[in-house]
């Protein structure tokens, strides 16, 4: 019986908060697919860098299904590169969602390029292989990536060392990302990058026209830095419209792996973890897991103008980097609202089935 009541209890607090309600995270959000890219795709064995330019012509590549394992679609006892394609067209009423292509599970290793611009990759390939088969594939997609006028085009570079090969499984398709948290200013994409530290790179006005260009959100090994672990630093131009003038503001930052000082044109606004540690001495057991934001000071914001967000970032151990969202800018009673939200499902939960 008692189990029955604190079933019904819980349905209830979901019929209630909805997918607000994380309990583990709270970054909690929802998916929608807005391009279903299951069905068939262009495909062709070997490897070529060119095939993943927009200007290269897929027209006599064999036809396969997507998703199964190329064996299935009679590539019997093939192992090595391959590539798939598929054109899309997108509507310009995502132009400020923020988009994911979500590719399921491939066997064993990827590349994935929209418009002839890598977006991600996973696992390693030769001569430094690494399988990455059973990681299902979700990549920010930045806007200025996209054509929101007409053609689009996915290439997607695969190895496959043994067994089954390709993108074998999964819900295939570009999804919009709704955060419970939503945001004034949106700043997921791309960034400028680079590995190494110099508290000169927080100015605003430093060129910065030479450094990589970086996803986020987004694990810095899966954008080309494999197994760094050290100082490097993230920077985005922004443009704050005056019509948030009368608001005050927050930068949010998602999930940083491990610590982070955060500058707004120069100026620090918030950091996670003390970089006067010595590096083996950063306590990194929390601090990765914690959503970053930072209350801006009204004072040093440029409205209608260009702003510089500069961050500095520490990674100990494995993956690091700024990994998950959301990112953008959010209105203070909107910031509130929300962790006020959160606490009150947590407190909820913890008096039906708290000891």
């Amino acid at each position: 019986m008692r189990i029955l009541v604190i079933t019904i209890c819980f349905v209830l607090i979901y019929l209630i908060y909805g997918c607000d309600i994380n309990f583990n995270s709270p970054t909690s959000d929802e998916w929608d697919k807005i391009i279903n890219l299951e069905g068939d795709w262009r495909f062709s064995i070997g490897d070529d860098s060119v095939w993943s330019s927009t200007k290269f012509n897929d027209e006599f590549w064999d036809e396969i299904f997507v998703p199964s394992s190329w064996e299935n679609e009679g590539f019997h006892g093939y192992n090595g590169y391959a590539w798939y394609r598929k054109h899309f067209s997108i509507s310009q009423r995502y132009k400020n969602s923020s988009i994911y292509l979500r590719l399921g599970n491939i066997d064993d290793v990827d590349e994935v390029f929209i418009n002839g611009k890598l977006i991600g990759f996973s696992g390693s390939f030769p001569p430094y292989y690494e399988t990455a088969y059973n990681v299902p594939r979700s990549y920010p997609v930045p806007k200025s990536f996209l054509n929101f006028e007409g053609d689009n085009v996915i290439s997607v570079r695969v190895y496959d060392s043994e067994l089954e090969g390709g993108i074998t499984h999964g819900d295939i398709g570009l999804f919009t990302h709704f955060y419970s948290l939503q945001m004034e200013v949106n700043l997921e994409g791309e960034w400028k990058f680079s590995t190494g530290d110099n508290l000169s790179w927080a100015k605003d006005d430093l060129d910065d026209k030479n450094w990589s260009n970086i996803i986020v959100p987004g694990f810095w090994e899966s954008q080309g830095f494999r197994e760094y672990d050290g100082y490097a630093w993230y920077r985005k131009k922004v443009f704050i419209p005056s019509s948030l003038k009368d608001k005050k503001l927050v930068l949010v930052l998602g999930r940083i792996d491990d610590v982070d000082q955060t500058f707004l044109n120069g100026k620090q606004i918030g950091n996670i973890g003390d970089f006067n540690l010595l590096p083996e001495n950063f306590n990194q057991n929390a601090q990765y897991r914690e959503l970053r934001g930072y209350y801006i000071p009204k004072n040093i914001i440029r409205f209608d103008q260009e702003n510089v967000i500069a961050i500095r970032v520490y990674d100990g151990f494995k993956d690091g980097g700024i990994y998950e969202g959301p990112i953008g800018i959010v209105t203070q009673d909107n910031y509130r609202k929300y962790w006020k939200q959160q606490k009150e499902g947590k407190n909820i939960f913890e008096k039906l089935f708290g000891d």
